[in-house]
């Protein structure tokens, strides 16, 4: 005997979509190198020589200027007073101490004194009497050079990296199901009615 119920499962579909985990680099522009120069140069100072001449004592004693002239006579008037002081208390001291009736005697070899030729050491001297001052600055040369300067600056425009995570992703094509299907024939009550059922169209209104 063949089962009444024949019992058909079928089973779930799906499909699985996988995206691995990547890393994407964005766009990036080309390298780019900047030069700047910096323009050198060639210096050069000249400093000449120098001779300086100084003949002011020089001529200070071949012909004395204001100054030095006023100085000078200050000089010998204070020396020709001193030396005057001097004599006339020299000869005063002589007049003190004469004795009663020498004073002509006295006088006139004080007059004698004051007549006599002036007697000493004599120098010889050669004018001018101070050289000329001679200052000598010798002439100077600098140079300096400079080369030219180059700068090389290069920008590398670098590119973010993006991490995109992996994923997966689940599309159910059928769900599962059961199918129960009936084997057998159909059965007639009363059994003699089996003979109506033709499988034709039943007119359930007559």
């Amino acid at each position: 005997m063949e089962p009444l119920l024949k019992i058909t499962r079928i089973p779930m579909e799906y499909e699985l979509s996988v995206q691995h985990a990547r890393l994407e680099r964005g766009r990036s522009s080309p390298p780019v190198v900047e030069i700047s120069r910096q323009r050198g140069g060639f210096t050069m100072r000249s400093r000449p020589a120098k001779l300086q001449l100084d003949s002011f004592e020089a001529r200070n004693t071949l012909s004395p200027s204001t100054r030095t002239a006023i100085s000078q006579n200050a000089q010998k008037g204070i020396q020709a007073a001193s030396e005057a002081a001097e004599s006339y208390s020299s000869e005063a001291a002589q007049m003190r101490w004469s004795r009663p009736g020498e004073g002509g005697e006295m006088l006139s070899q004080i007059f004698a004194q004051r007549m006599q030729m002036p007697t000493g050491q004599f120098q010889l001297s050669f004018l001018p009497a101070a050289g000329i001052d001679i200052t000598y600055q010798a002439g100077d040369l600098t140079t300096t050079y400079q080369m030219d300067r180059m700068a090389f600056n290069l920008k590398l425009n670098n590119s973010e990296v993006e991490y995109i995570p992996g994923s997966v992703d689940i599309t159910i094509t059928q769900y599962p199901d059961v199918l129960i299907e009936y084997m057998g024939s159909p059965l007639y009550v009363p059994p003699s009615a089996e003979g109506f059922f033709t499988g034709g169209t039943v007119d359930i209104v007559a």
